[in-house]
């Protein structure tokens, strides 16, 4: 008898699509606009929002790897990263971008028809939009131009087909914008098809352009308020294609980078092979046996976590450095990283993946230290130190150490430096604050509270340099100022808390409250109090047992946020803990450190299912993804380990998504990570089949392409 035709049918499919399955590849499942929706829902967010709540603050467009050239559509000048998918108008495609309200250099947008300085914007549809790694298309519904956009490391390639080819074709150049304030800027025609132009900001950014068809002529359009650059272009039958170099050098040297990286590349090839470097970057880590969501997930996070730090130096080598002058170097120059956010885990990530990236980005580090007497940090603290000590310890090299040491030793140990308060805190141990009877959220001061604490880890990860390099003196005298964390300590409360110049207690305290930079650096008492990565254990034994410090920590995860307190960008809670902005990303690992594991991952398990993808599309994260750090958080937890101490060179487990992930390290080593059963508790693990004895495991055994068994029940 012939089975059903259903019947043989069935397994035919499943067949199929179990090959589909396998033959995706890691690019595939990146969606470029995961973190550029808001979070509107109260419950999501811990309280009424009276604005658009950050969530993600990133950029949908075409950009590889770390590279220069970040393309990508502006649909609001001013915001985060000029693209708000609840928007409904494109008003430029800009070509630097990075998701902090800079940047978002040289708008350009195709037009057609009459328009005004005022109005010249297009409505569009996500219906008629797509995108993926090294690629951007929008269809722009007023001129009935569909506009490609594709990138390499300096330059910027824009394809716009015409639904009518004998529109006429014309390109603002809206130099009077961006997301900094413009202090001058100039263009001019350069021959039949070229233009070029300069606009000063912050930086300067050139810019050479070359247009397929002839130029006829650059004319200002002059409005009521400003005046907008028109390139007037001759047009044919065919799209426009405009190639773009850039360069933060010169005209000269951003021509240059045009021709030696796009040369006469099609625009397809271009597309294809920033797509083949997408892949070969995610593809270092595969993983299978979880969901299709959790991959998406996944790959767009680890995409997201190689956009930033930004290429500065062009193809001949020169960059503009810290004191404004033109230098040729033998390495690339790299922006300052978003040192606040991602030294926590993102750089550690860079190092792991792209360890020539990152040699170059301390490289680039050194250079500005040497250049000034300090090495700069980003924002707070003096984070450069354990992303350098760190680095150090995982074995890269290619720089020169002793001198970034004797730098942040500087950074130290001098006032006036990158340390703001340096002084106050080796004379006293603390940094202070004003008493202020009625604070509120931007109450102004010197947020002591966390500068204490982010210097003394500070102050640790230089001492694990100074030990490598035999420096016993400064490392004991490190190690020792390590400590002062204990001096926020308020035993009373069983939190960090204020001092006061003469050393009492800040009196006006409340533990819930957050504020910017008053005692804590946008965060409460709750957020700030459990930070010392680097002394877990001493931190413990301020309390009165592991059991009181248990008691706390089970508070920061239960007590109600009070939806009467609301700061710009803190949101997304569990109890009192934020996973919308980054002080207390480590926090929901501290139960190890008390024998509950379990508690951890209870924790980490609803974060990473509640807190990623979230809102009506999905699209939204919950806060600013800041370069990286939110992504990298959510790529080191999927695998099960994380860089709870981003200094030291090891990594603490938990519970994989995935039953499988093979990560390839450098010099060609491949780590397995192997999930044991569907368990959410370890119950043992292995490396290279050794008994692990507690949680941790070495960077260097990972490195040498063991196999990490993480057994589960």
């Amino acid at each position: 008898m012939k089975a059903p035709k259903l019947l043989i049918l069935i397994p035919l499919l499943l067949s199929s699509a179990l090959r589909m399955e396998a033959q995706k590849r890691p690019v595939e499942y990146v969606n470029t606009f995961l973190g550029t929706a808001p979070l509107t829902n109260p419950a999501d967010i811990g309280f009424n929002p009276p604005w658009r709540v950050w969530a993600g603050l990133v950029f949908p467009g075409a950009s590889v790897p770390n590279a220069m050239v970040q393309l990508s559509p502006i649909t609001k000048f001013g915001s985060g990263a000029g693209y708000e998918y609840e928007n409904n108008v494109i008003y430029a495609f800009a070509h630097t971008n990075k998701g902090h309200w800079n940047l978002c250099n040289i708008p350009m947008l195709p037009v057609s028809g009459d328009v005004t300085p005022e109005d010249f914007g297009s409505p569009f549809s996500h219906a008629k939009e797509s995108a993926h790694p090294g690629y951007y298309q929008v269809y722009l519904d007023r001129y009935g131009i569909n506009a490609e956009l594709t990138s390499t490391l300096r330059t910027g390639y824009h394809r716009y087909t015409y639904k009518d080819s004998a529109q006429p074709k014309k390109l603002i150049v809206n130099l009077a914008r961006s997301n900094e304030r413009i202090r001058d800027w100039k263009i001019e025609q350069d021959g039949d098809n070229a233009f070029k132009g300069v606009q000063v900001a912050s930086e300067k950014v050139y810019f050479y352009a070359v247009s397929n068809y002839k130029i006829k002529q650059i004319e200002m359009l002059k409005g009521e308020k400003a005046q907008l650059p028109v390139v007037d272009i001759a047009g044919g039958s065919g799209p426009v294609e405009i190639r773009i170099g850039l360069s933060f050098v010169s005209m000269d040297n951003a021509k240059e980078n045009l021709q030696k990286e796009l040369g006469s590349k099609s625009f397809d090839t271009v597309k294809a092979e920033a797509s083949a470097t997408w892949q070969a970057l995610l593809s270092k880590i595969q993983v299978s046996g979880g969901t299709e969501r959790q991959k998406e997930l996944f790959y767009s996070c680890l995409y997201r976590s190689f956009l930033w730090p930004a290429l500065r130096s062009d193809v001949n080598g020169e960059h503009v450095d810290e004191k404004g002058a033109v230098v040729k170097a033998n390495f690339q120059y790299y922006t300052l990283p978003s040192l606040w956010d991602d030294y926590r885990n993102k750089l550690v990530l860079l190092g792991m993946i792209s360890p020539d990236v990152t040699v170059d980005v301390i490289r680039s580090l050194v250079e500005r230290g040497e250049k000034t007497g300090f090495i700069p940090t980003f924002f707070h603290g003096d984070h450069a130190a354990p992303f350098i000590a760190g680095s150090y310890l995982r074995g890269l090299r290619g720089y020169d150490v002793r001198s970034a040491y004797n730098l942040l030793l500087r950074n130290a140990t001098v006032e006036g430096g990158t340390r703001p308060y340096i002084r106050e805190y080796m004379d006293k141990g603390f940094i202070s604050d004003p008493d202020v009877s009625n604070p509120i959220v931007e109450t102004k001061g010197k947020a002591g509270v966390t500068k204490t604490l982010e210097y003394s880890y500070d102050d640790y990860s230089v001492a694990l340099l100074a030990k490598e390099l035999n420096d016993q003196p400064n490392y004991d005298m490190l190690m020792k100022r390590s400590q002062n964390y204990k001096h926020m300590f308020d035993p009373s409360t069983g939190l960090m808390r204020g001092r006061l110049d003469n050393g009492e207690w800040i009196k006006n305290f409340n533990p819930q409250y957050p504020y910017y930079e008053y005692m804590y650096r946008e965060a409460n008492a709750w957020e700030s109090s459990f930070f010392a990565p680097h002394d877990t254990d001493g931190l413990i034994g301020l309390y009165k047992s592991k059991a009181d410090f248990e008691q706390h920590l089970d508070s920061l995860f239960t007590i109600p946020w009070n939806p009467n307190y609301i700061a710009e960008n803190i949101n997304s809670f569990i109890g009192q803990y934020c996973q919308g902005n980054q002080p207390d990303h480590s926090f929901p690992f501290l139960y190890y450190f008390v024998g509950k594991p379990e508690k951890s991952q209870a924790i980490l398990n609803i974060i990473m299912s509640r807190f990623y993808g979230m809102g009506e599309q999905g699209l939204a994260l919950s806060g600013m993804d800041d370069a990286g750090e939110m992504s990298s958080w959510y790529v080191f937890t999927a695998i099960g380990l994380y860089p709870y101490s981003p200094a030291d060179p090891r990594y603490i487990v938990s519970v994989p998504l995935f039953q499988k992930t093979t990560f390839r390290l450098n010099e060609g080593k491949t780590l397995t990570i192997l999930k044991k059963n569907a368990g959410e508790r370890i119950t043992g693990i292995t490396v290279g089949g050794k008994k692990v004895n507690g949680y941790f495991v070495d960077h260097s055994e990972l490195e040498a392409g063991k196999e990490l068994v993480i057994a589960t029940q």
